[in-house]
């Protein structure tokens, strides 16, 4: 669907540069969604790997991304990034030099070589397994109070080393942040994560 270079905004790795690749088709289908245009996979060109390697690469100044200076993240996104099998693609990236994220809400197997995968479960669709067990980030996104007692039920099926994050959606966020702090502050092993690139107005 789309891709750009850009700080990821949320989450764990917050701050850092980041060449996002946002491929197209969902099938979880969240009412909320900020980029329901990526939805229709039909909707969108596919490309060969090599042209998203190529135009990736032009993006990245100097030798950021290298096999031997690997300090620059891709992350693949959606939609749905698993609806399709990411083996080529992830392994071309490390090729290049990129390290690999994956935002995935977990509802289709899991294909590729990751980095780090940061797992966001959905109502609509829940997770594999084997996702899970896998998951280096837990981030659930918090429309409405009940939602703290649906994160904590995958809390408890990750493993012991993910990271927990409780993510305010963006149009409740004045509601939920305040509501997040006070649950974050009885239970202390989840963390608060804002959609800081929305405050900065970037991609």
């Amino acid at each position: 669907m789309e891709a750009f270079y850009t700080l990821q905004g949320e989450g764990m790795h917050q701050g850092k540069a980041a060449y996002f690749i946002r491929l197209g088709g969902c099938d979880v289908g969240c009412v909320w969604c900020d980029v329901k245009e990526s939805w229709n996979a039909n909707a969108h060109p596919q490309k060969e790997t090599y042209t998203i390697i190529t135009e990736a690469l032009k993006e990245i100044p100097g030798q950021c991304a290298s096999p031997q200076n690997n300090n620059v993240i891709a992350v693949v996104t959606g939609g749905e990034p698993l609806m399709h099998h990411l083996d080529e693609l992830t392994t071309s990236l490390k090729q290049a030099g990129f390290r690999t994220h994956i935002e995935t809400s977990g509802s289709s197997p899991l294909s590729g070589t990751w980095d780090w995968i940061c797992l966001s479960p959905k109502k609509f669709k829940a997770p594999l397994p084997e996702i899970l067990s896998q998951a280096d980030e837990l981030k659930v996104v918090a429309y409405n109070k009940s939602d703290f007692k649906w994160a904590e039920q995958f809390e408890k099926q990750v493993s012991s080393k993910c990271k927990l994050y409780l993510q305010p959606e963006w149009s409740k966020a004045q509601v939920m942040t305040p509501l997040i702090i006070a649950y974050i502050k009885e239970h202390p092993q989840w963390q608060l994560s804002l959609q800081v690139h929305k405050y900065l107005n970037i991609p």
